[in-house]
């Protein structure tokens, strides 16, 4: 998606094993991706997505050898949601108003994409923050509601009664209706 090549430089401390940075750094390698996108979409700003999942990976790091290669990812995703829930609890954001606007990257060609894009983040700024979490991990990371709910640490139930609940707000979402073209 970003074609971003995700590296880790993991910090020497006492007692770290041998070993365990390979590893790591592959699981970094081959999911980065998915989670940046995941971050992503919970966040709508690219700078505020790498921050989340540095973030995420640096409170994941040493916990690689206790949780295991296979459960690692679901680690990682629930570190990445808790982590932005407390992010906005904060009062304060890290933002601050200036005097002028900062440049805008250079628009793509793919405009009708970004368009519907623009549109979808919007429309899941708008919902809750637990609804858009279920929302991410069920349609984008294309999780069950058993593993969105062991991610998020809730019941199958919760989940199910969220993205039913995030479904409906984004049908009646003005942002996402498309205007009927006209009978020629």
């Amino acid at each position: 998606m970003r074609g971003v090549r995700w590296t880790v430089r993991s910090p020497a401390w006492p007692g770290r094993h041998e070993g365990v940075d390979d590893g790591f750094e592959a699981f970094v390698a081959a999911r980065g991706d998915a989670l940046w996108r995941s971050a992503w979409l919970l966040t709508g700003d690219h700078q505020l997505a790498e921050d989340l999942l540095q973030t995420a990976l640096a409170k994941s790091w040493r916990a690689w050898t206790r949780v295991g290669a296979d459960g690692f990812e679901a680690y990682v995703r629930r570190v990445l949601f808790t982590t932005y829930a407390a992010w906005w609890r904060r009062r304060w954001r890290g933002e601050r108003p200036t005097a002028e606007l900062p440049e805008r990257p250079a628009a793509r060609d793919d405009t009708a994409d970004s368009d519907t894009r623009g549109d979808l983040v919007a429309a899941l700024a708008e919902l809750p923050r637990g609804q858009r979490a279920v929302v991410v991990l069920r349609y984008f990371d294309d999780l069950t509601e058993a593993q969105a709910a062991a991610a998020l640490g809730v019941s199958v139930g919760t989940v199910k009664s969220q993205c039913a609940r995030a479904l409906t707000t984004l049908r009646s979402s003005p942002r996402l209706r498309r205007e009927e073209l006209p009978d020629e």
